[in-house]
């Protein structure tokens, strides 16, 4: 009988630290429809994502550290809200599907005969350096590797010149991933498939057709949502759980980016978490941060330390989410060399729950919204999961193929070791 009672505290210790998978996987979904605009700087995709994370705090009666959960700043970001078309010989390529554009992109229309650039120029080679100085490329579009492209820079000044006479650029590419940026650099650049279009100098290619309509937003106005639950016996000591909400937005009026592991993923845990700590008050007070503009250079939690809203000597330990829809090869903790107690009982904790096949260590790293706390002397790690699908920065990062393997074995670890530290 005592074995039967065992059992029965032990499944309702579980049941504490559950998490509704239902309400996760429609979260995830509601965060990746198309009006949310992949959470970026079109159409507002940002505010509508932020204002569904505070309707969300509101309802599980979560604190602000003001009159609103709102933290505004500002950003320049490059924005690509109208025409992205791109034409080879008279085929239409998709947008998102079939080519991306460089985030510095400018704006740009026309049609352009193809040139391939000579590889031999980056080995110094000067016939390859005389023929291209030669060139009138004013009405045509330069086609290079991907790979080379980062090259172009390095190049002596009166080449890098001449390159860039062209009135368009392709980089060829094994992968698309999109990216944002602060700034218009380039020419109209468009990144397409290698595989799927396999242009070479061989290729008999007789008009490119491309219009690229790129807006560039000086001091866009963005926030961070914050909120909290406050401790039973110590409000000022605070466990603080991240993830960013942003993601790359659109491209076009057509293609855009769900963003359902990065971070759709991170930011239904928190909100998971959130419902969980309404139920299950801790001593220590649990805050949820959701940063925005972290795809545009961690700007959001970048503000955050620099205006925080009480202070970061209060936080015990900072725990930051950001790609966990997956798990089937285990998950990495960044800053695990740095906090090696804090992570010996992780590596503990999942042992003994056999959670995940393995915790992989990694030391310091500037890849997600961890980093300006660590920079500040705040405890904290940064977990993403490993395995699964390899979709990144792309189309076909949406809630629907989003696996989800591990996330309830992630809440019960994260539940666990809160408790512990």
């Amino acid at each position: 009988m005592k074995y039967f009672f065992l059992l029965i505290l032990l499944f309702i210790s579980d049941l504490t630290h559950a998490q509704d998978m239902q309400r996760a996987k429609k979260t995830i979904t509601e965060l990746c429809a198309p009006a949310m605009r992949g959470r970026g700087y079109i159409a507002d995709g940002d505010k509508i994502a932020a204002k569904y994370i505070a309707q969300k705090l509101t309802q599980a009666g979560a604190k602000n550290f003001g009159e609103t959960y709102f933290q505004n700043f500002t950003l320049d970001i490059n924005t690509f809200p109208d025409k992205v078309q791109l034409e080879i010989d008279g085929k239409n390529l998709l947008a998102g599907t079939d080519f991306i554009v460089s985030p510095a992109s400018s704006s740009g229309s026309g049609v352009g005969e193809a040139y391939f650039l000579d590889t031999l120029i980056f080995a110094e080679n000067r016939k390859a350096i005389e023929q291209l100085l030669k060139e009138d490329l004013s009405s045509k579009v330069l086609i290079l590797n991907g790979k080379d492209y980062p090259k172009v820079a390095d190049l002596p000044t009166a080449l890098v010149r001449k390159i860039y006479e062209a009135k368009a650029f392709i980089s060829l590419e094994t992968k698309l991933t999109m990216s944002l940026a602060n700034a218009q650099l380039s020419k109209p650049t468009f990144s397409i498939l290698k595989n799927k279009f396999p242009l070479d100098s061989q290729t008999n290619i007789k008009k490119i057709k491309f219009s690229l309509t790129a807006k560039l937003i000086d001091d866009y106005v963005t926030q961070n949502v914050i909120g909290y639950l406050e401790g039973r016996t110590k409000p000022d000591s605070f466990v603080v759980f991240t993830a960013h909400y942003d993601h790359l937005g659109g491209l076009g009026r057509e293609a855009y980016f769900a963003g359902a592991n990065d971070n759709a993923s991170g930011i239904s845990f928190l909100l998971e978490l959130l419902v969980h700590y309404a139920k299950n008050r801790p001593t220590y007070s649990v805050a949820f941060m959701f940063f925005g503009a972290e795809e545009a250079g961690l700007l959001g939690s970048k503000y955050y330390v620099g205006n925080p809203l009480f202070p970061l000597s209060n936080i015990k330990f900072l725990l930051n989410l950001d790609l966990v829809g997956t798990g089937i090869e285990g998950i990495t903790v960044v800053n695990a060399t740095i906090f090696p107690q804090e992570f010996a009982l992780i590596d503990q904790l999942n042992k003994q729950g056999n959670y995940f096949p393995q915790v992989k260590k990694r030391g310091k790293a500037a890849n997600s919204d961890h980093y300006f706390f660590t920079e500040k002397g705040v405890k904290s790690f940064f977990i993403y999961a490993m395995g699964g699908i390899q979709a990144y920065h792309d189309v076909d990062d949406k809630a629907e193929t989003l696996p989800l393997s591990h996330y309830e074995a992630l809440f019960q670890l994260l539940t666990k070791f809160s408790e512990k530290l």
